[in-house]
């Protein structure tokens, strides 16, 4: 890839990507913990969260959906023009994906673990967080799902070798979750699956952030380079 972007796009990139990552692996760790019963659950993946868990595990799942956005945003900026077309879906399918889980964890933070803690359920049962089994866990998973989708038009974007490689062969794998993703609900061991996530998406947001970090930029769109080599 040639294509060089402005510094405004670089900074954004790298940090969305850095933030990602953070935000990502912080909700890895609270999901093994959650699974283990560490935090006040019985463990295993079909367990209610208590409110500590819905607060450790949602926190920084709502600021993954903003910093991904923003991610895929600095994508199709980053993209040649004859590879817009793919960016530029990974952005329609990004901000689905960010609009329904961010609609799922405010509720959850804001509504549901409050009323929990306080014993006051009464009324917001449709509204619980039942894995498998509730109507906010299949808008989540509907959400992941469009992020697959995301990743996956986002990998078209990456042609060449090296550090792009490697950006399009985790995009891809995660892409690829889709079905495991989507369908668990019907059955449920399929999250073992999924839940490879944990190394296709951080994969991809860390490596994402090194290839913007190394990235050119121009100088009020000359198309001058002022820092930094594209791999």
């Amino acid at each position: 890839m040639t294509t060089r972007i402005s510094p405004s796009t670089k900074a954004v990139g790298f940090w969305s990507a850095v933030l990602a990552t953070v935000f990502s692996l912080a909700y890895v760790v609270a999901q093994l913990a959650e699974w283990f019963g560490w935090l006040g659950s019985n463990g295993g993946p079909e367990s209610a969260s208590t409110p500590l868990g819905l607060g450790v595990l949602l926190t920084p799942s709502l600021f993954l959906g903003s910093s991904f956005l923003a991610l895929v945003v600095s994508i199709h900026q980053l993209a040649s023009p004859d590879r817009k077309i793919w960016s530029h879906l990974a952005v329609a399918f990004g901000s689905a994906y960010a609009v329904l889980i961010s609609m799922v964890y405010y509720v959850q933070l804001t509504l549901v673990a409050p009323r929990i803690a306080h014993g006051q359920v009464e009324g917001i049962e449709m509204f619980l967080f039942v894995p498998f089994n509730s109507f906010l866990y299949s808008v989540d998973i509907l959400g992941y799902s469009f992020m697959s989708v995301a990743t996956f038009f986002a990998a078209r974007v990456f042609t060449g070798k090296g550090l792009e490689r490697v950006v399009r062969c985790f995009l891809i794998a995660n892409g690829l979750l889709l079905p495991f993703l989507a369908l668990q609900i019907y059955f449920h061991p399929l999250i073992w699956i999924a839940a490879l996530w944990a190394v296709t998406f951080p994969g991809s947001t860390w490596s994402l952030a090194i290839l913007f970090r190394r990235a050119a930029t121009t100088v009020n769109g000359s198309g001058r380079s002022t820092e930094g080599a594209q791999t």
